[in-house]
């Protein structure tokens, strides 16, 4: 799903983990807030399935929040931010598959594989040697 930069909060904050001075001095780290009504194209159905789909992720404000701090510079930390809530807002609209209903079963069916089945077991029993004789 295509995210409009006009339509999300950038937050930029300084990233954690390995990076020496570079992440004591440069704020790399990127937090995406977008707040679901203003998604351009979605009923209100649409809207309230992402709601509920990214419970998780929505803050006291209404909010969706994704966080990127994997790259070493804003921007690409930028872009994979708007990425991940774009794929997100995607899975979130995604509706389940209908389950497969139960069938059971023809009656022809079941009779043939019986009759397989008997069939299958005369045959192992004729392989199998007299044990009284002592043949195999």
């Amino acid at each position: 799903m295509e995210i409009r930069p006009e339509d999300v909060t950038f937050v930029f904050s300084r990233s954690s983990g390995p990076g020496g001075q570079n992440v004591n001095k440069v704020s790399s780290r990127v937090t995406v807030l977008l707040d679901p009504d203003v998604l351009p194209g979605l009923s209100a159905s649409d809207k309230s399935r992402v709601r509920r789909r990214l419970a998780s992720r929505i803050d006291r404000e209404g909010r969706i929040r994704v966080v990127s701090q994997r790259f070493r510079t804003q921007g690409a930390n930028r872009r994979a931010a708007l990425e991940r809530l774009g794929e997100l807002i995607e899975q979130a609209l995604q509706r389940p598959k209908p389950r497969r209903r139960r069938t059971r079963p023809s009656r022809s069916a079941v009779e043939r594989r019986l009759r397989d089945k008997k069939h299958r077991g005369r045959m192992k029993r004729l392989r199998q040697g007299d044990a009284d004789t002592g043949t195999e």
